[in-house]
């Protein structure tokens, strides 16, 4: 299949929603007087409108963070009402939604990985806000606030984004040898996820440029080029994300874009004189009560907390690499990354561990 030039900007565009409104009404198609237009009659005589930041709201790995949503009627009723709020994770395409809490009054119910995480704001009247702690990867998307008063509800939408770092991972065994679900997994053991196509955009346009295929989180394969040439779609191609479209989750193989945020803890470099084998390295982390450092773990120091270091390491794939935030003479190219040689299966060199705080 020919390579697509991933209408990048249109789909941002269409990403943007209007509140979502499911409520009850009556067209006055009764009244003598009728004009000819549809006239909305509410059950409860007002109008039911929900409201959210119209702005993403940005977290981090390990965070709290507050989804803000509020309700009101139009005209106002002044009356207390027994309302029922439900807040939902949506999909990138909108099609599936994940329950994350229910309420009604005083009493709520979270659900999945969002259980002992997940609660309201309980701040005042007409509040449905929701507070998540200890944030993590998985809980980046697009969230739903629905308001239900009786027959009538109305709903909106807010954007939780974390601040974090998308990597392209490819495992020992060579180029385009994950599917699907195994590129899931290979990001889950670099202490990260499969990247989304917006965190994979905002990568891009940061200055993310890899030539190598990558499956996403929606089970799509795209890869990021700001400078087009020949081998990756052609010269004829504006900068952008090129896009294969869906693939089959189990028979097609490529490589993966990970996504990674900011850590719970530190990572730092340990090194003998002889240096040390994989194993040895290992066992020198465990020394220094710790593990050794992922690729995650390492591309999120060197993107948060400004690693910089000219010395190779193990890490836990049996990779080596090492962290350059100021790039100089003898540290690889002359733009900041983070550096790699491979899979070795000799040699010896320091290490890379990852303790918790």
């Amino acid at each position: 299949l020919p390579l697509l030039l991933e209408a990048t900007l249109l789909r941002l565009a269409s990403g943007s929603h209007h509140p979502f409104y499911n409520g009850f009404y009556y067209n006055n198609i009764m009244n003598d007087k009728d004009s000819g237009e549809d006239k909305a009659v509410y059950f409860n005589g007002a109008r039911l409108v929900v409201e959210t930041s119209k702005d993403p709201i940005y977290s981090s790995n390990g965070a709290n963070v507050t989804l803000p949503c509020h309700y009101y009627y139009e005209p106002d009723l002044e009356a207390k009402r027994k309302i029922r709020i439900k807040w939902s994770k949506l999909r990138d395409d909108y099609t599936k939604e994940q329950d994350v809490l229910v309420a009604i009054g005083k009493t709520s119910m979270a659900f999945g990985d969002f259980r002992g995480r997940a609660h309201l704001l309980q701040a005042g009247q007409h509040e449905a806000t929701l507070v998540v702690s200890d944030v993590r990867l998985q809980d980046d998307g697009k969230y739903r606030c629905e308001v239900i008063d009786g027959l009538e509800d109305g709903s909106d939408v807010v954007d939780l984004r974390l601040q974090g770092i998308v990597f392209p991972y490819q495992p020992p065994h060579g180029q385009y040898r994950l599917n699907f679900h195994e590129a899931e997994r290979t990001c889950q053991e670099q202490g990260a996820i499969l990247a989304t196509f917006n965190q994979l955009f905002q990568a891009w346009s940061e200055g993310l440029d890899w030539c190598n295929a990558g499956w996403l989180a929606d089970g799509t394969v795209q890869y990021p080029i700001r400078l087009p040439r020949k081998p990756c779609g052609g010269l004829h191609l504006a900068p952008g994300i090129r896009s294969y479209g869906p693939r089959h989750r189990h028979l097609h193989r490529f490589d993966a874009f990970c996504f990674s945020s900011t850590l719970r803890g530190e990572v730092f470099y340990l090194d003998r004189p002889a240096g040390m084998t994989l194993e040895e390295a290992k066992q020198s982390c465990q020394d220094a009560g710790a593990e050794i450092a992922r690729v995650g773990h390492l591309y999120s120091a060197w993107k948060f907390s400004g690693l910089d270091r000219c010395d190779a390491g193990w890490l836990a794939d049996g990779s080596v690499r090492y962290p350059i935030v100021s790039p100089r003479a003898n540290c690889g190219p002359a733009e900041p990354g983070v550096r790699s040689f491979g899979f070795p299966s000799k040699g010896r060199f320091g290490v890379f561990c990852y303790k918790e705080r």
